[in-house]
């Protein structure tokens, strides 16, 4: 079983977010960055129960520059065997696809995993970019998967339920809440990270066909107006006039 495990750097959820240069760019001063969780608690994890169970390897892949060694080493440190990292800043979705589907297109793995979405841009978009590169199939928001051979059997939350998938291999796959639980890398791993191959690959030409042109933050939340329960004439004035929902 041969396993590759898309991972990227985010900000810590507690970061205060800004912008500079007229909002075209992400403000770093003061920012801790961490893999984000959705690739590192259900897509690695789920990826290295697979491994211990029926045996292969587990590669996780970054598109970004040095500053993101240290993401990719916890990723070695939980338990993936090598790493790779596209020596490139990406700025878009579709770039970061397009290295990734490069990189992997000629090594035949079984399964591409990934988070559902990233925490700072939640975009989704990278997982089916990736498969419609690769001519496979894609299953998005995944919260459990099962191997017969090599058929998988995929479960995913729907509106109103859940929906269970067949598909044969090889896929790509994007992991939600319920595929794993998170590890925390031990002594032992943290010191194995250290001596595993960390590959640094130069990226594929690209011309991004979406360009940002600035970024905002939304609005500060207003105060909160209390409403005496008796004074019913009053909440409904302010839902009229004010929240403008009525």
């Amino acid at each position: 079983m041969k396993l590759l495990v898309c991972v990227s750097k985010t900000p810590d959820t507690t970061s205060k977010i800004g912008f500079v240069n007229n909002g075209q760019e992400f403000d770093t001063a003061g920012i801790q960055y961490i893999m984000n969780p959705y690739d590192e608690w259900y897509a690695l994890v789920r990826a290295l129960e697979l491994k211990e169970a029926l045996g292969g390897s587990v590669t996780i892949i970054n598109v970004g520059t040095a500053d993101n060694d240290t993401v990719i080493r916890k990723g070695l440190a939980i338990g993936a065997d090598d790493a790779v990292r596209i020596d490139a800043d990406p700025k878009s979705a579709m770039f970061a696809a397009k290295q990734i589907a490069e990189f992997a297109k000629n090594e035949n793995y079984d399964i591409v995993f990934l988070g559902k979405e990233t925490i700072d841009y939640n975009g989704a978009e990278i997982g089916s970019m990736i498969a419609e590169y690769l001519d496979m199939p894609f299953i998005s928001y995944a919260t459990s998967l099962n191997l017969n051979g090599t058929t998988a059997s995929i479960s995913r939350d729907i509106e109103g339920g859940e929906e269970e998938l067949e598909v044969d291999l090889p896929i790509v796959v994007s992991a939600a809440k319920g595929m794993a639980e998170q590890r925390i890398p031990n002594m032992r791993g943290i010191m194995m990270a250290k001596t595993k191959p960390l590959k640094v690959v130069p990226p594929v030409a690209f011309d991004d066909m979406a360009v940002t042109v600035s970024y905002t933050t939304p609005p500060e939340k207003t105060s909160v107006k209390l409403v005496d329960p008796s004074n019913m004439e009053e909440l409904v004035r302010l839902l009229h006039e004010e929240a403008k929902v009525i």
